[in-house]
């Protein structure tokens, strides 16, 4: 068990949870190759903050979140993870992210990433 981490604050809550928020939550908001103990975890997805909101964004974003999460299928801790991205291109890409754990379970995430204008 781990100890939730708020996405809209990105402070612990003390709340003890099973399931892989945290794990999603991390990879999917540290820049890639910014961690000390492991270069590989992390995303691209801060670097769509330098690009204009165009119709391929969602696209790269769904990509990079993609890549992030791959790691928790390679280590055994999820089963399947599905992205999908919308653009409502107002400076901003929703990811909606459907990770099914290593017991079948599945759970939806929203992740929001911002597009520089």
């Amino acid at each position: 068990m781990d100890t939730y981490i708020d996405p809209r604050s990105g402070d612990y809550t003390g709340e003890r949870i099973s399931r892989l928020q945290n794990a999603v939550y991390l990879r999917l908001m540290t820049p890639r190759g910014s961690w000390w103990a492991d270069p590989e975890l992390g995303s691209r997805l801060h670097e769509l903050e330098r690009e204009k909101d165009l119709p391929r964004i969602a696209l790269l974003a769904r990509q990079y979140a993609e890549q992030a999460l791959r790691p928790l299928i390679d280590d055994g801790r999820a089963r399947a993870v599905v992205v999908t991205a919308e653009q409502p291109h107002d400076g901003r890409c929703l990811l909606h992210v459907e990770v099914t754990d290593a017991t079948g379970e599945p759970y939806r995430y929203e992740h929001f990433v911002r597009v520089g204008g």
